[in-house]
């Protein structure tokens, strides 16, 4: 099963839970508008080069189209859909007025210079112009895309129309209308909600185990919140290496060896662990920010922390799902758990329009503002139809899509 059929499964399990009015389910069974490009881009040596890029439009019942684009050599159309019915959800979830879209390009960005990189990224604007802008499609970072990329791609826009246009896309750098506080919104909104839920569920506040596998801007951020916490961070995985300590990670400390060595493996006081290891570890906390499809039904059994937190963008399957809500684990799904990241892009959007522009403590308070409500609305949908997390994000997600497309027809 590929991942978009994931996705499309992920739908009619929420939508017979709920009863979703047949004309909802039909309209998101499929997206709106799917725009394919071939991206001409002169390279370094003078050759000329093209590049497949995607853009799915899935759905805008709510509001103008909102995702990212990744640059990556295993980008498919497929892909691109899943993710992009996903940012639908995803916004819903979190009650920001906008719809799910989401773009990619087939490269490998690390074989490319950084005037190539630039290159490519106008040609993206150049080609998409017709179907993105303010209004209508707001693109905005993820996969191998960075703040640089969308000033870029701002600027190209901007010229192209005669006029300032920053609010094309989000996740620009604060001195190109970026907002403050985008950089840390994903772990920052997934911490919110784990304090939610450690409420809720009648554990610490602080002194809590807590495992992070990732640690990259997401995860590396919410090691960092969590340690700042009080909470005792015992196990870290990067791509190369899983460092554990019974007694705790100092995570500033992991933080500045990881940016000299580029990895985690061998930090000082550790001994390294496996993939199983990591997730059999006896835990409170399991906080997954890395890549799709890590917990499935092979490991998921093995599994002991009390709550899943997915910062990462689909790290469990449907099999695991099932296996973790028979067992009891509280999983706070990747639409819930990393809207941080979009929530604060939808701010940055806000103040782009309005060329007003707020504090950090503003930003935060405003995404806390949204985090704890979603996770209010999900858990309530969880305990009235006694179904999984992500279920019940999906059940609250698709009930506002639902009455925004009937209060539309």
């Amino acid at each position: 099963m590929n991942v978009y059929d994931n996705a499309l499964r992920q739908l009619e399990t929420a939508a017979k839970v709920m009863d979703l009015h047949p004309d909802t389910l039909l309209k998101l069974s499929s997206p709106e508008r799917v725009v394919m490009a071939s991206l001409p881009v002169k390279m370094d040596d003078g050759s000329l080069r093209m590049f497949q890029a995607y853009r799915v439009q899935y759905n805008s019942a709510r509001g103008p189209y909102k995702g990212g684009i990744r640059f990556h050599p295993q980008v498919s159309l497929d892909e691109v859909k899943a993710l992009s019915f996903w940012m639908a959800i995803k916004c819903a979830t979190v009650d920001i007025p906008m719809g799910g879209g989401k773009g990619g390009v087939i490269l490998d960005p690390k074989a490319l210079s950084e005037n190539e990189i630039e290159r490519l990224s106008r040609a993206w604007i150049r080609a998409f112009r017709p179907v993105i802008g303010p209004e209508k499609d707001i693109p905005a970072p993820d996969v191998y895309t960075t703040p640089q990329i969308m000033a870029w791609m701002a600027d190209e826009f901007s010229k192209l129309e005669g006029k300032p246009s920053l609010g094309v896309v989000t996740g620009k750098p604060v001195e190109f209308g970026g907002s403050l506080g985008r950089g840390t919104s994903t772990a920052q909104g997934g911490f919110y909600v784990l304090q939610a839920a450690c409420q809720q569920l009648g554990l610490a506040s602080s002194g809590l185990k807590m495992a992070v596998q990732g640690f990259g801007n997401a995860g590396a951020t919410m090691a960092s919140l969590l340690f700042a916490a009080g909470h005792k961070v015992v196990a870290v995985a990067d791509s190369q290496s899983i460092v554990f300590n019974e007694a705790g990670l100092n995570i500033p400390e992991l933080a500045i060896y990881k940016e000299k060595n580029r990895s985690v493996k061998n930090f000082p006081g550790t001994k390294e662990i496996s993939f199983s290891e990591f997730f059999a570890l006896d835990l409170d906390v399991l906080v997954p920010a890395a890549l799709e499809n890590q917990i499935t039904a092979d490991n998921a059994d093995s599994i002991k922390a009390k709550i899943l937190l997915e910062l990462a963008n689909g790290p469990t399957t449907p099999e695991a799902d099932d296996i973790l809500f028979k067992n009891k684990v509280v999983l706070i799904p990747d639409v819930l758990a990393n809207a941080g990241g979009v929530t604060v892009s939808y701010f940055e959007w806000v103040q782009n329009l309005s060329n007003y522009y707020w504090s950090a403590e503003e930003v935060d308070q405003k995404l806390r503002d949204k985090m704890i409500p979603a996770w209010e609305a999900v858990w309530d949908a969880g305990q009235k139809y006694s179904v999984n997390l992500r279920t019940a994000a999906f059940v609250t997600a698709l009930a506002r899509i639902d009455l925004a497309s009937r209060a539309r027809n």
